[in-house]
């Protein structure tokens, strides 16, 4: 593993929170080292089980890098547990030479994928480009307080509504977190569904998954729309009461 080059630790700091999944000391306490440096804020977890108690307690971070080879826990395992929580981008680590491991992880998992050995400044480049073709990204915080009423634990799946704890299916929090990660903006029900079920979703099936959204945030004491459609094009989350294009009422179907 190479050293990286001192022009790393020039970009100002960021507040983008990083957690690495690997279990080789040395090279996580060389990652965290130079991602720190280059601005990052960084946990680090030595395998699964320690990565996936760090998301309970701290929250979803705004991307992990996972190590397929970990002790006690497959790295893909981690990645979809880790998925069931949000739509959380991952780089996958890989000593692994086959390039069924490395599509696996693309196709299912990952943003991108750095193989082993490699050189430091890769990573941080690598981090740099995924995060910067994505939405900013939620506070790395436990419980995401959206207003008085609303709060969501993305990592225990369930929303907090008027002190009312609601559990959410892995579907509905990948979704919603989605909307969070865009909120104000109008998400694509093409990059919805892509982003969910990848080539097995449809227009109907999502519909169905936003009006039961929607039912499970409604606040009877203070009601109010959190999910909006543009009709013909996709969604928005928003706090703001906003007039809606047309809200799904469809009775829900078995899941």
């Amino acid at each position: 593993m190479k050293t990286p080059s001192k022009a790393i630790g020039s970009k100002p700091v960021n507040d983008k929170h990083i957690l690495i999944v690997e279990d080789d000391a040395v090279t996580r306490t060389l990652l965290r080292e130079v991602l720190e440096r280059a601005g990052f804020s960084v946990s680090t977890a030595g395998d699964g089980p320690d990565a996936l108690t760090l998301l309970q307690r701290q929250g979803l971070p705004h991307l992990m890098v996972v190590d397929l080879g970990l002790p006690t826990m497959h790295g893909f395992e981690v990645c979809r547990r880790v998925k069931r929580m949000g739509d959380v981008p991952i780089i996958i680590l890989t000593g692994e030479a086959s390039l069924e491991s490395v599509l696996e992880g693309i196709d299912n998992y990952a943003e991108d994928y750095i193989r082993k050995p490699f050189h430091l400044d890769e990573v941080v480049a690598r981090i740099r480009r995924v995060l910067s073709r994505l939405p900013e990204g939620l506070n790395n915080v436990p419980v995401q307080i959206i207003d008085d009423y609303l709060s969501v634990d993305f990592a225990n799946n369930r929303l907090i509504v008027e002190d009312q704890s609601i559990l959410l299916t892995p579907t509905e929090s990948k979704l919603l977190y989605l909307l969070l990660t865009h909120q104000g903006k109008v998400v694509r029900a093409t990059t919805l569904m892509a982003r969910v079920w990848q080539d097995d979703g449809n227009e109907d099936t999502l519909r169905v998954h936003m009006s039961r959204l929607r039912r499970k945030m409604h606040n009877r004491k203070h009601p109010r729309s959190y999910i909006h459609t543009e009709r013909g094009v996709g969604y928005f989350f928003s706090i703001e009461d906003i007039k809606d294009d047309g809200n799904e009422t469809e009775e829900d179907s078995d899941e």
